[in-house]
């Protein structure tokens, strides 16, 4: 099940969410003109270490280019690959619109980056032995997901579901894309090593539960009412639901 567009309007630009995507993207191509040896040092160096942010262990001095605690931000902006970049940023631009619309710029900024530390933890604490550095924005992602579980549920998102050589498109409320995503988190976490590297899957489950306590704060906090706003900007909708 592949998002692709979500129903639901927004009010304002989201300047964050394109701002996150285009740092993502800029740093990826900047991966890419790295040779082999250089992008092994350069994940290395702000990649997230459990056993170096633990203070287990300690990077070679050579390779010691920021705090182990700021490693935690910097990994959040890094991708492995192609499909790890694409995917990550399509989930962010459905998905993320619609919560800096509701939270505004600075409470956005908070939510995306407390998120990615819950997540960051989450997986950390699963072994923090391991040596193995730790990339990517699925975490912070992850609470973007979680905080529109709750704030839209019933908001349509147009799905592209592949059936061997066939695929069809389909509208599904958000509430079954996204608690699918969830359970399918969890599930392979419970099939997977935390030691042999791979998916982080346990930055994708803490990610998504610190998005869910958050937005919970975060709406109580405005005193918005989110579930009746989606209809607002629905009626506030001109053209049809896939043409904004």
């Amino acid at each position: 099940m592949i998002p692709l567009k979500d129903d639901n309007p927004i009010n304002s630009k989201p300047i964050v969410s394109y701002g996150i995507i285009g740092f993502c993207v800029l740093i990826f191509f900047a991966q890419l003109g790295l040779s082999e040896n250089e992008l092994r040092d350069f994940t290395y160096s702000y990649g997230l270490i459990p056993s170096v942010l633990m203070g287990i262990d300690q990077l070679p001095s050579d390779l010691f280019k920021i705090s182990p605690i700021g490693t935690i931000f910097t990994s959040m902006f890094m991708h492995g690959g192609w499909m790890h970049l694409i995917g990550n940023m399509l989930y962010l631009w459905i998905f993320a619109d619609n919560i800096e619309d509701d939270l505004g710029i600075l409470n956005f900024v908070i939510f995306y980056f407390v998120c990615g530390v819950g997540a960051a933890m989450s997986q950390v604490l699963m072994d923090i032995n391991s040596q193995i550095p730790m990339i990517g924005a699925s975490g912070a992602i992850g609470g973007v997901l979680g905080a529109y579980l709750i704030n839209y549920p019933n908001a349509k998102v147009l799905v592209l579901i592949p059936f061997g050589f066939f695929s069809q498109l389909i509208k599904i409320r958000a509430l079954y894309v996204l608690g699918f995503w969830f359970i399918l988190q969890f599930i392979n976490s419970l099939m997977s090593s935390s030691s042999g590297g791979g998916v982080a899957y346990a930055a994708h489950i803490g990610g998504f539960i610190s998005g869910v306590i958050l937005i919970l704060f975060f709406n109580k906090k405005t005193g918005k009412k989110n579930y009746k706003k989606i209809v607002k900007k629905a009626n506030k909708n001109k053209k049809g639901p896939w043409e904004q």
